[in-house]
């Protein structure tokens, strides 16, 4: 008479271990919306800019450049200075998103669990 083998039970250790995969790519998808976020924030702010400068051009005729240099130069330049913060948070929100994608991608590799949810 043949005793059946019982199957092996998964060890406490194993199921910690994806428990803890599990909150790294929490961790990691959390962050990546945090990015998401801050994407968002830069676009708007480079947007800003664009849509004042297009008011000041529609309203063109109603005014001379020369008499209104004094006011438009500060606004040209605070409007490049946020240009230029829009394109920083959105070149860093990207470069960003890029690594965390990277990590969560490693993170599949090593856990079976993380690949068989994702």
């Amino acid at each position: 008479m043949t005793v059946p083998t019982p199957t092996p039970t998964p060890s406490p250790a194993a199921g910690e271990r994806s428990a803890l995969a599990i909150s790294e790519a929490q961790l990691i998808l959390a962050e990546k919306r945090t990015s998401l976020s801050t994407l968002r924030t830069g676009i708007a702010v480079f947007a800003l800019p664009l849509s004042v400068l297009s008011i000041l051009i529609a309203t063109s005729r109603y005014y001379t450049f020369a008499q209104v240099v004094h006011l438009l130069a500060p606004l040209l330049v605070l409007s490049a200075g946020l240009v230029l913060l829009g394109m920083y948070l959105v070149t860093r929100a990207v470069l960003r998103i890029h690594r965390l994608d990277a990590l969560l991608n490693e993170l599949k590799g090593k856990h079976r669990s993380i690949r068989d949810l994702m």
